[in-house]
């Protein structure tokens, strides 16, 4: 909730990385703060909100979750486009989606013209870890 006579600043913000990498999950822990262990791939892109109350501004975070599956590659302009801040995910188990995480970091080099900040734009690498069970 926005504290009276706070500055309010309205930020999109935009999760990039290939499929199974956590992106979700991430989204739903910052904004609801849960975690699901089996969560289902999201389709397309999903959307959620986020309110932080600092002392010198409130932020509003319009995040969009888009779908790691490559048939979906082609709609991420859509969404990153006019963004404030961009978060590659990747799997430190897996590398290629390493490699894929510097593509996605190429692009949005390339892609200026659709961000907020044309020369600047706040770009986060965030690494994830999937746990593989091993049954006795």
């Amino acid at each position: 909730m926005a504290r009276p006579g706070n500055k309010i600043i309205q930020a999109k913000l935009v999760l990039l990385g290939d499929m199974g990498t956590g992106k979700t999950s991430l989204a739903l822990r910052f904004v609801k703060g849960q975690f699901y262990e089996n969560q289902e791939p999201t389709i397309g892109a999903a959307f959620f909100t986020q309110v932080l109350s600092l002392t010198e501004a409130t932020v509003k975070f319009d995040i969009w979750d888009t779908a790691g599956q490559e048939r979906y590659h082609s709609l991420a302009p859509m969404y990153y486009r006019g963004a404030a801040a961009a978060v590659v995910v990747y799997d430190i188990s897996n590398k290629d989606t390493f490699a894929r995480a510097k593509k996605w970091v190429q692009e949005l080099q390339r892609q200026g013209e659709y961000l907020q900040y044309k020369k600047t734009v706040l770009l986060f690498i965030l690494f994830t870890f999937s746990l593989v069970y091993v049954i006795f």
